[in-house]
């Protein structure tokens, strides 16, 4: 029995229409329908960062104009020729739908996009059944609860989001469980894995999925038509040029031993640097994922290039890496590193956010995703946000507003550092009785004892910062003092985390009244610069 879930017209991916309707479509009908859908609510968001990748290298092949696409060689190598089609192609308002056949049912051969197909299922190594096989011989598959994430693995898994054990596995539906196959493939992690035998080589290690523990980033127009198009990058790209452009559902299985195949703009740039290889274990009647196997796929170096929806932060020896993600820091705080020119010092913005249209801006948030992971095993939390419309405020259209949001930005992290201290200077006066509190003495902290009010203090303040951030954020309060409502922040946030104090507390009001002082002393930094 060969296939049984069709990812083209399977509904597998959740979307919202313009009208406020939830509903599942398959690959087929979200081209066909994208300019009648507002968002996508894939519930993990791994799986949405990794998927609109292949959206997006999909839109590349059925976002044309007459005979040429986004992704065709012959416009890319001139910058000016590609903007013109893209400009085309969004003026067409939606996906010609005799494209979209012609992709799905003809160009790519079938069974490519079937989960479950016996020869090529999708984004699959079907070699594995032979491949992973213990010393006997005997099937080694690594268990559908290392497919889901967030379910525990091993004896001493964690049970975090529900009750899955290895020797109970609960089946995924297929919908479900492409979800994960394409998390997996674009955040899983290194380490121990499966072992995969070919020839005499048995290895049980594999490399960090290109996007592990990162955050993504995406221009989002009201409609998901406009959204993909954008999403294309730029064919501005370090690339080779000379070899054939293909994404892995449109060629030939590659050797897991052989060379890395060069990197081409735009299918392989986004769908062609896996390090993991999976394979799903269907149900006998194709309706459930029971098993999998997920392994090594290669252990060549993996191309040095530059993902288009990341932000580059300067390390400390110079060189640039992806800014990784935190679940306790909102999207706000990254806004500056959106609007500003990519030729800053010390972060360089997304290639996915240069060369916007610029009758769009007044319509453009950013929605970000995020899996804020370790470099190996260890998955803590995923999360996704949207913005407001604040990409018409990039430096190119609007530099005095983009410089604004920079100086909000910078006075909202210099107070949340300043009562982060200001907090351990506090607790260490009222905890310590031998502190000298004279008020020219110099206090020694031990990173070690923070004491409770630093993060206490914190927490409540960043949530009140960002509430003052989007008060700030208009053009009306540029020249305005930014940094009094995040100092006043701060000291709310201060007095709720040391909490009421009696006149028999001398050393705590003594602590708060320095801690305050401290806070107090942005505001006369301020006035002196």
């Amino acid at each position: 029995m060969s296939g049984g879930f069709d990812l083209r017209d399977e509904p597998w991916i959740p979307v919202r229409l313009a009208s406020d309707e939830a509903l599942r479509l398959g690959l087929r009908d979200v081209f066909k329908r994208a300019h009648e859908i507002s968002d996508l609510e894939l519930p993990v968001a791994p799986a949405a960062a990794g998927l609109l990748r292949i959206l997006a290298a999909i839109t590349s092949r059925i976002g044309r104009e007459g005979d040429v696409a986004l992704g065709d060689a012959r416009v890319g190598e001139h910058i000016e020729d590609w903007l013109a089609l893209r400009r085309q192609v969004l003026g067409r308002g939606k996906f010609d739908p005799e494209a979209v056949d012609q992709y799905f049912d003809k160009e790519v051969p079938a069974g490519r996009f079937d989960l479950f197909d016996d020869e090529r299922p999708f984004l699959q190594d079907p070699r594995l059944v032979a491949e992973c096989v213990g010393p006997k011989g005997d099937a080694n598959p690594s268990g559908v609860n290392k497919l889901v994430f967030g379910r525990p693995t091993g004896v001493n898994g964690a049970i975090l989001f529900g009750h899955f054990t290895d020797t109970a596995p609960v089946p995924v539906p297929p919908a479900e469980a492409t979800w994960h196959l394409i998390a997996q493939l674009y955040f899983g992690p290194s380490g121990q894995c499966t072992p995969r035998r070919i020839t005499d080589h048995r290895m049980g290690s594999t490399d960090a999925a290109p996007l592990r523990k990162t955050l993504s980033y995406f221009a989002w127009a009201p409609e998901l038509f406009t959204t993909l198009v954008l999403a294309v990058p730029s064919p501005d790209v370090e690339a080779d040029w000379e070899a054939t452009d293909a994404c892995p559902w449109e060629e030939n299985l590659n050797s897991p031993l052989g060379p890395t195949t060069p990197l081409t703009w735009p299918g392989r740039l986004l769908t062609g640097q896996f390090r993991h290889a999976v394979l799903l274990v269907p149900s006998a009647d194709r309706r459930t994922v029971t098993d999998a196997y997920i392994t090594w796929a290669t252990h060549e170096q993996a191309p040095a290039t530059r993902d288009p929806y990341l932000i580059l932060d300067r390390r400390k020896d110079g060189d640039f890496q992806p800014r990784e993600a935190d679940g306790s820091r909102a999207l706000w705080r990254d806004l500056d590193s959106l609007l500003l020119k990519t030729n800053r010092r010390d972060a360089q913005r997304p290639p996915i956010l240069e060369a916007l249209p610029k009758g769009l801006g007044p319509t453009l948030r950013v929605h970000a995703y995020g899996f804020e992971q370790d470099g190996q095993q260890k998955d803590s939390i995923w999360f996704q946000s949207t913005t407001p419309p604040v990409l018409q405020w990039q430096e190119e259209g609007d530099p005095a507003m983009a410089r604004h949001i920079k100086r909000c930005h910078e006075a909202a992290e210099d107070t949340g550092d300043r009562l982060d201290f200001a907090a351990k200077v506090a607790w260490k006066i009222a905890a310590d009785a031998t502190t000298d509190t004279s008020p020219k003495a110099r206090i020694r902290l031990d990173a070690r004892k923070p004491g409770p009010w630093a993060s206490a203090a914190v927490n409540r303040y960043w949530p009140a910062a960002e509430d003052e951030f989007w008060r700030l954020a208009t053009p009306e309060r540029i020249g305005t003092d930014v940094t009094r409502p995040f100092v006043e922040a701060a000291l709310t946030a201060l007095d709720e985390a040391i909490g009421q104090v009696s006149q028999a507390d001398i050393r705590v009001a003594r602590a708060r009244s320095r801690a305050r002082g401290i806070l107090l002393g942005l505001l006369r930094q301020t006035r002196a610069s």
